[in-house]
């Protein structure tokens, strides 16, 4: 049996010119699983832009992708600002579009905060068994619900 590949090696993108990448399907069977073209995008972004976050992607799936041939990543630096940098990424083959992505990368700062505390309750280890709480519930239901 082979050994796994590590997520690194999977996501890993060769750099063939300013803002052109070349990413591969390891797997090589059927169709290209989206999940990594969308990582291997974004991965492409990230190799143009330093010291921000993603905190916005949206993506299109043109075409199916082919697993036998490399995919082109081509990056577009859409614009660099102070606090902002954009980014759109299309992955190519067989000289068409496969996949497009349109990313917004953001200098960390501190905001405000909008989540709630979490509240004091019990951990799961310290929770009532699921079969006594369900015994205990069933005990004060109507005899129809009981059957359900």
């Amino acid at each position: 049996m082979a050994e796994p590949e590590s997520l690194i090696d999977t996501l890993s993108l060769e750099a063939i010119e300013v803002n052109l990448f070349r990413g591969r399907d390891k797997d090589g069977r059927g169709r290209i699983f989206g999940g990594l073209v969308i990582a291997q995008a974004l991965m492409a972004a990230y190799k143009t832009v330093e010291g921000r976050l993603c905190h916005s992607l949206h993506c299109y799936f043109i075409r199916p992708g082919d697993p036998s041939v490399p995919i082109l990543y081509d990056v577009d630096r859409s614009r660099d600002g102070k606090t902002f940098t954009t980014r759109r990424v299309t992955a190519i083959q067989h000289g068409q579009q496969i996949f497009n992505l349109a990313a917004s990368f953001q200098v960390p700062e501190d905001g405000l905060e909008h989540q709630d505390e979490m509240p004091n309750v019990p951990g799961p280890d310290d929770l009532e068994d699921e079969n006594k709480v369900r015994d205990k519930m069933m005990k004060g239901m109507p005899d129809a619900m009981r059957e359900m």
